[in-house]
C-alpha cells in the first residue's frame, strides 16, 4: 500500500519557501520537509495541500499548479508525494505542530537536513535538478 501524500511549496514575494521541521517523536523527527499531509478518501491533492496549511500553519493558500512528484520507500513503508507551487492567500505562517518553520531562499535549502522523499525537488528549487 502507498501513502499519498500532498505538500505545498509556499513561495513570498522574496521568493524564499517555506520549510517546516518536523517535531520530535514523529517519523523522521526533526528532518526538514514542505507542510501537507496525507490525501483523506473523497479529497484532492490540491484540496489537502490547503486543508494541511490552514490546520498546521493557520494560513490560507492558493495552488498555482503541480511542481512535481515523488515515490519513496521508508523501510516498508511506500509514499507518493504530489508537490504544489502555492502562494500565500491570507494569514502569516504560524508554528502550531513542527519543531521549526523557517522561511528560506532556494540556494539555501540544500543546507537543510530534508526528509529522503524532497530531495530532488530540493534540487530542481535550488537550480541543482
Amino acid at each position: 500500500m502507498v501513502t499519498e501524500i500532498s505538500a505545498a511549496i509556499i513561495s513570498d514575494a522574496a521568493g524564499r519557501v517555506l520549510i517546516c521541521r518536523r517535531p520530535e517523536g514523529k517519523n523522521l523527527a526533526l528532518l526538514w520537509e514542505f507542510p501537507g499531509g496525507k490525501i483523506e478518501k473523497g479529497e484532492t491533492a490540491e484540496e489537502c495541500a490547503v486543508r494541511e496549511c490552514m490546520e498546521e500553519l493557520d494560513a490560507e493558500i492558493s495552488v498555482i499548479n503541480k511542481f512535481g512528484e515523488a515515490f519513496h520507500s521508508y523501510g516498508g513503508r511506500k509514499v507518493h508525494i504530489i508537490f504544489f507551487s502555492c502562494r500565500l492567500k491570507k494569514g502569516e505562517p504560524v508554528n502550531k505542530e513542527h519543531a521549526e518553520i523557517k522561511w528560506a531562499s532556494p540556494e539555501e535549502l540544500a543546507g537543510y537536513d530534508f526528509c529522503p522523499a524532497d530531495g530532488d525537488i530540493i534540487k530542481r528549487l535550488s537550480g541543482k535538478g
